[in-house]
Formats: C-alpha cells, sequence, structure tokens
C-alpha cells in the first residue's frame, strides 16, 4: 500500500499537494505548549520512574476539558538529537497509554530522563508510564 500523499499512479503531477492534515486517527490529546501550564504541573503531583518523571495535576472546571500533554527534556539528557529522540519516545508512549488510561481534564507532563528514556525498550516505557499513571491517580499517603 502506498502512502496516502503518493499519487496512485506513482507519478508525480505538478500542482499536487499531499493532505494538510494527517490522515491517522485524530488525536485526543492536546499538546500543551505554555510554560505557565508547564510550571503548574510541576506544582501537582509527581510519580518518578526508571526511564521518566511524570507530573500530573487537576485543571479547574473552567480550563477546558480533554487530556493534554507536554514534553520536556533537559540538556543532561544529552544534545539535541538525543533530547528529540527521548521526546518522540515519550510522544508514543503518550499516544499509545493516555488516551486509555488518563482522566479527563488533566495536565500531564512527561520529562525524559538521562541515559534511560532513549535507551529503554519500547514496551518498557510503556509499562513505566502506565505504571506512573496509576500511582498519581491513586489515593494519596
Amino acid at each position: 500500500m502506498t502512502p496516502p500523499e503518493a499519487p496512485e499512479d506513482g507519478k508525480n503531477h505538478p500542482g499536487d499537494m499531499p493532505p494538510a492534515a494527517s490522515v491517522c486517527a485524530p488525536d485526543t490529546l492536546t499538546i500543551l505548549k505554555k510554560r505557565s501550564d508547564f510550571l503548574k504541573a510541576a506544582r501537582a503531583r509527581r510519580q518518578g520512574t526508571s526511564s521518566m518523571m511524570v507530573q500530573a495535576r487537576k485543571r479547574a472546571p473552567d480550563e477546558g476539558a480533554g487530556i493534554r500533554v507536554g514534553f520536556t527534556c533537559s540538556k543532561k539528557v544529552g544534545n539535541a538529537v538525543a533530547r528529540n529522540r527521548a521526546k518522540r519516545r515519550l510522544r508514543e508512549a503518550a499516544r499509545a497509554v493516555l488516551p486509555s488510561q488518563g482522566k479527563d481534564g488533566w495536565d500531564y507532563v512527561l520529562i525524559g530522563r538521562a541515559e534511560a528514556t532513549a535507551v529503554r525498550p519500547f514496551e518498557g516505557l510503556l509499562d513505566d508510564l502506565r505504571y506512573a499513571v496509576r500511582k498519581v491517580h491513586g489515593p494519596r499517603k
């Protein structure tokens, strides 16, 4: 099967544009972009795992609905290539786990760890995120 932006006949036609939107299923996650949202999450609940730190907070009712998620990696993770690779892996883990395990009206920030996020097997990364979300939503001690 050819990618959706490839012409049916396999030939390049001048003026043909690839689709502007993704042809994948629409994401149920909204990406955090404002620094203030990251800071609010930093003051809320957090749970560390071997491959990442997860910060989560319940938003006020007037802040909107849905699951919002942000990603960050400090320079301790490595150079720009290493940080971007770690964030890509965190993004894919969030897409796989948060729609089913995250709660509506919550913000999640996933923070990459040096020498762990980029090299941990992907199934382990998913398990770590599931564990962290379960702990964040569990009763406080």
